[in-house]
Formats: structure tokens, sequence, C-alpha cells
């Protein structure tokens, strides 16, 4: 099928609910192969964010694209080598790595903590999973894509990293995510320089508050009004974003659209960075 994304081979983390599944769907319907990672193959009911009923790869083969899933705990070495590995060996070559796995567990069942009473251990678990996950991502896509043929444009590949609108600005009682996630632009920004000879763009995506289940369960209960009401306020647009507009720019980071862009973090947040 004919796309901004055919012929590409797009390796997604986390791409069994949520804004990786819509990803993936999204970089399918534009043509590419994809390659679906996450630590389990069926989607959670609780973080479902469309009314789909197959696991993404099932859904990504309905578009009639060809889509295969691997197993990947992002923390692990081997297991994210192994990841780039199999898409080689089923594709050929990897075009596209987007390294989205990522967790908040800011909130305990003690509520929100302020770092002076922050858990160390969901600490270390945040870094572990937010940053360590990225970083191993992009250096064994890249590792693959600087020796492979580069395509038509010259380029040889596109890395997109999930930081967050909190990768851009600060927030209260949330010191391990936004840590985390200003760490991923710092990796987005330094991986960017070191891949420019290769011609490997190397982006990061920040998203504002966004409609999936994990934001919608706190944010929806009868007890979050007023912070529901707050985060609504700090969107000039008002409301949350979608799964589907994250996909969408994502799309846009991953084509020859975005052929003279590399080492950015672009918000799809509603206007909240910008106040």
């Amino acid at each position: 099928m004919a796309g901004r994304l055919t012929n590409k081979v797009a390796v997604i983390t986390g791409s069994s609910s949520g804004i990786g599944r819509a990803i993936a769907l999204a970089f399918a319907s534009e043509g590419a192969k994809i390659v679906c990672s996450d630590i389990r193959e069926d989607f959670r009911s609780e973080y479902r964010t469309d009314e789909l009923s197959g696991t993404t790869v099932q859904e990504v083969k309905k578009v009639g694209v060809e889509a295969i899933y691997q197993k990947c705990d992002t923390t692990q070495s081997s297991e994210v080598e192994t990841l780039i590995n199999k898409a080689v060996e089923a594709f050929g070559r990897v075009d596209i790595m987007v390294n989205n796995a990522g967790i908040a567990i800011e909130t305990t069942e003690h509520g929100p903590r302020p770092v002076w009473d922050f858990d160390e251990s969901a600490f270390e678990k945040t870094m572990q999973v937010n940053i360590k996950g990225v970083f191993l991502g992009t250096k064994f896509a890249t590792r693959q894509m600087k020796d492979q043929k580069p395509h038509p444009s010259g380029d040889r590949g596109w890395i997109i990293n999930l930081a967050s609108v909190y990768g851009l600005v600060g927030g209260t009682a949330t010191c391990a995510y936004i840590t985390s996630k200003h760490a991923v632009m710092g990796l987005t920004k330094s991986t960017a320089s070191d891949c420019a000879p290769y011609r490997i763009h190397v982006n990061a995506l920040c998203p504002g508050y966004v409609q999936t289940s994990f934001i919608s369960g706190f944010l929806l209960s009868a007890e979050a009004e007023d912070m529901r009401k707050d985060v609504i306020a700090k969107h000039p647009f008002r409301g949350l974003g979608t799964p589907q507009d994250i996909a969408r720019a994502a799309v846009f980071l991953a084509s020859e659209d975005a052929g003279w862009v590399t080492g950015i973090g672009l918000p799809v947040d509603g206007g909240y960075s910008s106040i």
C-alpha cells in the first residue's frame, strides 16, 4: 500500500496499548511494516483506548501490511538487542525506532510525594524504564541503522523517543517522572549529534495529558474533580489529547516531511507548554 512510510520497517516498544498501539496503527496506515514489542502481546483492558478487539499485530495486519510481535523488557540489554535482530531477520532492516515504553509511578496508595518523602525504589524503577529503556532502544537501533543502505532521500533511520510535556517544564510531587523525561530530552539531543553524520534523525515527542486509561482513571473519578478542572485549564485548547493526536505527530517525524528536523522535542500538548 502507498503512504508516507511505505517500505519502511518500524519497531515500536510498548505497542500493545495506549499511545504505542495508536502509533503502530498510524504507521501501518501509511504503509510501514511493523514490529510490535511489549512485555505482553495482549492489550490490557484497563488501558484500552480504541474499540478494536484484536492485538496490535492483528489489527495492523488488517490494514494490509506485515507485522510481527517480539516480547521485550526494555530495561534488559539482551532483550532489546534481540528485538532489533528479530526485526532485521524478519524484514531486512530497521528504519524507524519508537522508544515508547514508559511508566509513571509517582502516585502511591498515600498519594503523590514531594522529593523529601519520595520512595527510592520507585525513583530507580522509573529511571530504569523511562531513560535506560530509551537509551538501549536507541543504542541497538542506531547500531543497525548506521551501517544499512540509505533510502533514496539519503536518510538511514528515524528515532522517535517519547518524552513528555514534563520533559520541558517542571511540576509538583512528580520528581521521578519529570527527571526521567528531562533525561530523555538530553539523550535525544546528544544522540541527534552523534547520528547526524549518518543521516539518522533523532527526535522526541512531548505529549500533554492524553486520554489513556491511566490518565482517565485518576482524572475522571469524583474525588479528582478539582484536579481535572486544573488539568483542563492548563491546556489552552481545553480537554485532553488523544493517542491518535500523538500518533499523527509521530508519522510526521518518521517521514520525509521532517527531512530537515533532528534533535527536537515536539510538544503535542494543546498548548500546555506555551503558558
